[in-house]
């Protein structure tokens, strides 16, 4: 179904760097003020490319790319093989790999793309290489002392003198370079830090409360943030609500997956219905932050690999689901996609990003002040942000999705639906316009009694 736009004005957004906004901490602002909604995809490291020339030359062609299909955002993994500064000893840093990334961040600044920065993804020690060709390893083995290092364990370094130091000083190293860079959204100390190798989590959640603050004393202009494993179980409320509420945490992030192997039925419904949750489940624990979607994707069971259906996807049904619903949950920004060269680079379904910045380019939420809300009949679930001014619905067909297109193969049908006043205060508004987003179309309509939604089917 198209997307329902309630009177709204564009706007050029201009800015340096990103920041909480002091008027609404709900979402981000340039240093400017200006409202920054980041839309992007993780694209964490180069899967398939070894040559380093190849490898930045295709990292500034989907910079350029995503810019103009208006995305602003990505995500790099520095523990990444390419990106790895610290790769032959401990505290001995490659001035050539800073290189590398100063080359990369040039790119990003060129294109108006902001970058947040993973520090570090490791889980042992030792035993833990690349599950896949196309993966990276979980494991940092010139740490440990198997290998002429100085730690024992994964409790070393998270509780030692030692272990805090080879932190610090390699983050104080990328603040010696980049502090001050206007493209970098952020830094994230780890990916998923739940999953490591320790003996009691409560070691992990103490070395996070006290890393936050410090690593934000090197990084003052960029934010810092930690990351936790994918939101498939309903025990992990506890251990999301203590990670997020921690105060230096300065954006509040969930992962999720349409996954057949999570244990929480929400992790295999429709991928709206699994974003739109995630955000709202957030949005329930914390009181003052932004909400991101910061990995959200379709995988095999138990995260064995990407999602069968992805090559079957040709249309981005699974995008444009997870773009769209966690912004509409009240959501910083659009989801932000796993799988980038699997699903999004392999489909060319770039065009999706513009699609989202088409309908949130000329929305300031941070003047806004959006309350989301939902409702559904027996045709349609409706997501809706209200404002001050305006109101966004997101209007998605209740029969159409994973299930019924890629695994059916179910062609939906055009068909018309209505939206009666009785649902929402429509006559309160001065103008309507009906965008539809597959076809990139916008109508302005008149209303009665009833708004009439023509059917778009989502393909």
């Amino acid at each position: 179904m198209p997307l329902l736009m309630l009177s709204c004005d564009s706007k050029e957004i201009t800015g340096t760097y990103i920041r909480v906004s002091e008027k609404n901490p709900r979402y981000f602002e340039y240093s400017t003020g200006e409202p920054y909604i980041p839309i992007g995809p993780n694209i964490c490291w180069e899967r398939f490319e070894k040559d380093e020339e190849k490898i930045l030359q295709l990292y500034e062609q989907r910079f350029r790319i995503l810019s103009e299909n208006g995305g602003n955002y990505t995500r790099i993994w520095l523990s990444a093989p390419f990106f790895e500064v610290e790769h032959g000893e401990a505290f001995r840093y490659d001035e050539i790999i800073i290189q590398r990334i100063s080359r990369l961040l040039e790119s990003a600044d060129k294109y108006g793309i902001k970058v947040k920065f993973c520090f570090e993804n490791f889980r042992k020690l030792i035993g833990s290489p690349a599950p896949f060709s196309t993966s990276v390893p979980f494991d940092k083995p010139i740490y440990s002392t198997e290998n002429g290092g100085t730690l024992k364990s994964m409790d070393d370094y998270f509780s030692s003198p030692e272990g805090r130091k080879l932190f610090l000083s390699k983050a104080r190293f990328f603040a010696d370079h980049f502090a001050d860079h206007q493209a970098v959204f952020g830094w994230e100390l780890w990916n998923e830090i739940n999953a490591v190798s320790v003996s009691d989590k409560k070691i992990i959640y103490d070395w996070t409360k006290e890393m936050l603050p410090l690593v934000k004393s090197l990084f003052p202009n960029h934010l810092v943030m930690q990351s936790l494993g994918s939101y498939d179980r309903e025990n992990a409320r506890e251990m999301y609500s203590s990670y997020m509420n921690i105060p230096a945490n300065e954006v509040a992030q969930v992962h999720r997956y349409l996954d057949s192997g999570a244990t929480w039925d929400i992790c295999q419904s429709s991928m709206d219905t699994l974003a739109y949750n995630a955000v709202i489940e957030l949005l329930g624990m914390i009181s003052s932050k932004p909400v991101v979607l910061s990995e959200v994707g379709a995988v095999e069971a138990n995260h064995s690999g990407p999602y069968k259906y992805y090559e079957s996807d040709t249309m981005g049904i699974i995008l444009h689901d997870l773009l769209f619903a966690p912004f509409f949950a009240g959501a910083a920004g659009a989801g932000q996609s796993w799988h980038w060269q699997y699903y999004i680079e392999k489909n060319n379904l770039w065009w999706h990003f513009r699609r989202f910045w088409n309908v949130t380019a000329s929305l300031n939420p941070i003047e806004e002040q959006y309350t989301p809300f939902f409702f559904r009949d027996d045709d349609v679930r409706y997501y809706g942000l209200k404002g001050k001014t305006n109101m966004v619905i997101w209007c998605r067909d209740v029969r159409c999705n994973w299930e019924t297109e890629l695994e059916d193969k179910i062609v939906p049908e055009q068909r018309v639906t209505s939206l009666s006043m009785t649902k929402l205060p429509l006559k309160d508004y001065s103008e309507i316009h009906l965008y539809d987003p597959w076809d990139n179309a916008m109508t302005e309509v008149f209303v009665n009694e009833k708004l009439y939604l023509y059917g778009l089917p989502v393909r």
